[in-house]
């Protein structure tokens, strides 16, 4: 007689183990790549900025007229004396415009103009008091012989002749001789003191001072400015 089949008996399954991916490398954060592409875009709005801002610098950019090269006051500008420069369209100097150089060319400055400088509207305002039908004459003027460090171009001044040497004024009695003048331009002092000023006169009036400067015997008094 055969003896009954044993049961049969199921092994245990163990638990499924995780898959472990072959890199260590830990995954980036999502905050983190968002954060790069942020200062990216910060960045070309930055640089778009500038740009903007430079061609809005270039726009504004004024062309003017400079000095090529000095100018004493009173001697008529040429074209040589003048040249086209950019400035800012703000400027708060007032320089002449470009466009204005065939107006400027002939006029007189009231200032002495040195090369690299703006020409400005302010130094061409009126005031030389040299027109057409005046003379200039040089005069030598030594220390002295005149307000020091007063005279300006436009003043008003009276040419006052001086006592010849070995006269005496109270002898005579009478007032000095005059000459009405307008200073055209004032050099500056040599090392004894002494200045060239230009002046202006009626023509009958130039061979008479002409001739007094010339002996030395001049001396000049400047009229009040008016306000």
């Amino acid at each position: 007689m055969e003896s009954p089949a044993a049961p049969a008996v199921s092994r245990p399954t163990s638990p499924a183990r995780p898959e472990v991916p072959i890199t260590t490398t830990p995954p980036v954060k999502r905050e983190r790549r968002w954060s790069v592409v942020a200062l990216c875009l910060m960045l070309a709005v930055v640089a778009a900025l500038g740009a903007a801002a430079a061609v809005n610098s270039a726009s504004d950019r004024a062309r003017v007229l400079a000095v090529a090269r000095d100018v004493p006051a009173g001697q008529a500008l040429t074209a040589a004396d003048l040249v086209v420069a950019e400035v800012s369209a703000d400027s708060a100097l007032a320089p002449v415009p470009a466009s204005q150089q065939a107006s400027v060319v002939g006029k007189r400055p009231a200032v002495d103009l040195r090369k690299g400088g703006l020409l400005l509207i302010s130094q061409l305002a009126a005031g030389t008091g040299l027109g057409d039908d005046q003379e200039q004459v040089g005069v030598q003027i030594k220390r002295g012989m005149a307000p020091a460090g007063t005279l300006a171009p436009g003043d008003k001044v009276r040419a006052v002749t001086t006592p010849a040497e070995g006269d005496d004024p109270a002898e005579t009695g009478s007032a000095p001789e005059t000459i009405d003048a307008t200073i055209v331009s004032v050099s500056r002092p040599d090392a004894t003191g002494t200045v060239v000023v230009n002046v202006a006169v009626a023509p009958n009036d130039g061979p008479v001072l002409a001739t007094r400067a010339a002996l030395g015997r001049v001396a000049l008094v400047r009229e009040p400015r008016s306000n």
